[in-house]
């Protein structure tokens, strides 16, 4: 690396956006310098969830188990009225992704804490100044200069860097330097958030539970850790100044049948629901990613969960560009890729926070987990829970319910060659790969074909049945079937599957690299 670059890319903002990118580039061998203003972790648990989506890209940092250990399985959500009526309810299957729950119950510091620890663990890729506040921005052909203050000090300090991130949260100053709009809606009302610790089991406290209701809907959530977490909104007499200390916000638990027998405050705060995207997630060499990116209600659990994913999205493509490995062209993929995602998932907060808040007519609230007309090729799920899939980006080939392009592959226990059984992306290893179903997909190829996936570093794999011999060292023996199955679900013989597990192209499409 030239004298004159402290690292290949700086990270503004050391929350779990910026620790999952921070990782993602190490993974890639890239050298990452994080910003964090604050000492500490934030003590308040903000985000309640995460999926097996995230959980998988965990797997992929190799971290999984760690993070595993401090979050708890999540079975259900419901959504219930005060008179005991369930409005709708959508029971866990298992995962698909390689996780074993579909969702789990997090408590965020403890989860912070445990990334950090792993971060940690990488050495001399990733360093972190604490108390370091970034006031400055400034970009030119080649990198960018960070400028920070000491916030204890006050000692100015400038550094050099390739590229950034901005993660610095929904009130970013990084975003508001580069004159970027955050546009959208604020909501009008306040909602106190009330962290418990748990003295006692009570019936079906690990169902997450909406009480709707048009006055005092109620988010009621068990965290992992022995912690629970109630979410109620303010009526508009209602203030702040009304809820000075616990003594004042145990009447709001008292009138859902919680008592001190049950839980033990351990501390509440106010906040408002945002609507809000940046209206570019890049400028020049500097990218927005997480709540500096977009805000969304609480009701969908994937706000925080939404900021990780565009880290390593982002983390995996950066990383490869400055190891070489990849054009700098494909950086243009990052915002196409994870806006409609995020705008996904924004919208389905605003749907659920509806009903909720009985906002919704009962038709519409049916037809949010209704199943489709039959004669779909995709299983259907409620959007909710729904495995991932990509609307647009660096994909080769049609979209939609009968396309196996843009969706995540099934990441079942997989064998090889020599009888090691692991799941599939243990196997595969951090790289581009074709799989076939029981062909060699290097042999669908033309030679032009050949070279380019040769030029990404991509493995060619083929799947096995159980029933068979393996007849080569680059097979895969598929254990229990489900990929085969999924694969001649949609009629292809081969994919090409990215880093990040996602389907880039089908040999019934074409199976070139995509442009």
């Amino acid at each position: 690396m030239p004298q004159d670059f402290d690292a290949d890319v700086a990270v503004i903002g050391y929350g779990p956006t910026g620790v999952v990118g921070a990782l993602t580039l190490a993974q890639q061998g890239a050298r990452v310098i994080a910003f964090e203003r604050d000492k500490e972790i934030y003590s308040r648990a903000r985000a309640v969830t995460v999926n097996d989506w995230t959980v998988r890209i965990f797997q992929s940092l190799g971290i999984g188990e760690r993070i595993e250990k401090v979050i708890d399985p999540q079975r259900a959500l419901r959504w219930v009225t005060y008179d005991g009526h369930e409005v709708m309810r959508i029971e866990h299957p298992p995962s698909s992704l390689g996780a074993g729950a579909r969702f789990y119950n997090i408590y965020q510091p403890t989860l912070e804490s445990e990334l950090r620890a792993c971060a940690q663990d990488q050495g001399d890729l990733i360093s972190v100044r604490y108390g370091a506040e970034v006031t400055e921005t400034e970009q030119d052909d080649t990198g960018v200069t960070v400028t920070t203050t000491d916030t204890a000090t006050g000692e100015v300090r400038r550094y050099r860097t390739r590229y950034a991130i901005a993660a610095d949260g929904g009130s970013s100053r990084t975003r508001q330097r580069l004159g970027v709009q955050l546009l959208g809606d604020t909501s009008e009302v306040t909602w106190v958030v009330i962290d418990c610790r748990v003295k006692r089991w009570w019936p079906d406290r690990d169902v997450l539970t909406f009480w709707t209701d048009k006055e005092r809907p109620v988010v009621d959530i068990a965290l992992s850790a022995g912690n629970h977490r109630w979410e109620i909104p303010l009526k508009p007499h209602e203030t702040e100044a009304d809820f000075p200390t616990s003594a004042e916000v145990w009447p709001l638990l008292r009138a859902l049948g919680v008592t001190e027998d049950d839980v033990e405050i351990h501390q509440h705060a106010f906040y408002r629901h945002h609507v809000r995207m940046a209206d570019t997630w890049r400028a020049g060499r500097v990218f927005l990613a997480g709540d500096a990116a977009h805000l969304m209600p609480p009701w969908a659990g994937a706000g925080m969960q939404t900021g990780m994913r565009d880290a390593h999205n982002l983390g995996w493509k950066l990383g490869r560009v400055l190891a070489g490995r990849l054009p700098e062209s494909w950086l243009d993929t990052y915002e196409a890729e994870r806006r409609p995602n995020a705008a996904f998932y924004t919208g389905l907060a605003v749907q659920l926070g509806r009903v909720i808040k009985q906002e919704i007519p009962d038709e519409e609230r049916a037809a949010l987990s209704a199943s489709p007309p039959e004669g779909l090729v995709t299983p259907f799920e409620p959007p909710l829970i729904a495995p991932p899939v990509l609307e647009g980006g660096w994909l080769r080939g049609p979209l939609g319910d009968a396309s196996i392009v843009g969706r995540m592959v099934p990441q079942p226990v997989v064998g090889d060659t020599v009888g090691r059984m692991a799941r599939l992306d243990d196997l595969i290893g951090d790289s581009f790969a074709l799989l076939g179903d029981d062909v060699d997909p290097a042999t669908l190829l033309t030679g032009e074909e050949r070279r380019q996936w040769d030029a990404l570093g991509t493995r060619y794999l083929a799947l096995r049945p159980r029933s068979a011999h393996t007849r080569g060292p680059s097979e895969l023996v598929d254990l229990y079937g489900v990929l085969g199955a999924w694969l001649r679900r949609y009629g292809v013989r081969a994919v090409a599957l990215r880093p990040d597990r996602f389907v880039a192209a089908a040999d019934t499409s074409g199976l070139a690299v995509p442009a």
